[in-house]
């Protein structure tokens, strides 16, 4: 089978992606966990704050 780059799965096998994964990469895989953690907590952070907006304004005395 071949790729969309018209390699064939042989062709690659000699080449260093077939190796284990290399530094670069593995920066690359904690960076984007960091920024899933950092999104995650973003998004929990404003998503409590606009509750905290909706509890207030229920409370208020009008």
């Amino acid at each position: 089978m071949r790729t969309l780059d018209g390699e064939t799965g042989q062709e690659r096998a000699g080449t260093k992606e077939a190796g284990p994964v290399s530094e670069s990469e593995s920066w690359k895989e904690r960076g984007v966990a960091l920024r899933v953690f950092v999104y995650v907590f973003a998004t929990h952070l404003f998503a409590g704050f606009v509750y905290l907006l909706f509890y207030v304004g229920e409370h208020a005395h009008k």
